[in-house]
């Protein structure tokens, strides 16, 4: 099961995705979750940090509706999981915020299914995902798209997986 966009999204054009520019850095830097759900996702300018480090494994997007921000993500590509040259290669969603006034609106299913279309495209066949356990935090949302919990953990983070 791959994850369509919402038909409840709150404008007439099609959300998209936009690389970070010069342009429009300051409207990803400007996106912020919820006060409440700040302990389960790193903020936008700590994410673009680690992709300038990580920049041959990290997929950084703006959600774009029209012309407004509505949040960002951060995929990672073809990356050794453990880190120890075990070839154990995974790809997936890093990061996933969605500003606190457009939550609800079907941006955060967009933003895993166009995720998802990147990941087909380059050839992978299963989608990955960690997510900070508790109240507030996105583990509804990833169960509902259909990840399955694979029972792993990430440095204290639960991990899914999404077969594509």
């Amino acid at each position: 099961m791959t994850p369509s966009p919402s038909p409840s999204l709150s404008s007439p054009s099609a959300p998209h995705l936009e690389p970070i520019t010069p342009k429009n850095l300051g409207a990803a830097l400007a996106v912020k979750v919820r006060p409440d759900q700040e302990f389960a996702v790193a903020p936008v300018v700590k994410s673009l940090a680690e992709a300038y480090v990580h920049g041959d494994m990290a997929w950084p997007r703006l959600i774009m509706d029209g012309d407004r921000a509505v949040g960002f993500l951060m995929a990672f590509l073809d990356t050794d999981w453990k880190e120890d040259g075990s070839g154990d290669i995974r790809s997936g969603l890093w990061r996933l915020n969605i500003a606190a006034d457009e939550q609800g609106k079907g941006y955060g299913r967009f933003a895993v299914g166009a995720v998802s279309a990147e990941l087909r495209a380059r050839g992978t066949d299963r989608f990955y995902v960690t997510w900070e356990p508790g109240d507030n935090g996105p583990e509804a949302f990833y169960l509902g798209l259909g990840f399955e919990k694979t029972g792993e953990d990430a440095e204290g983070e639960t991990v899914g997986v999404l077969k594509l």
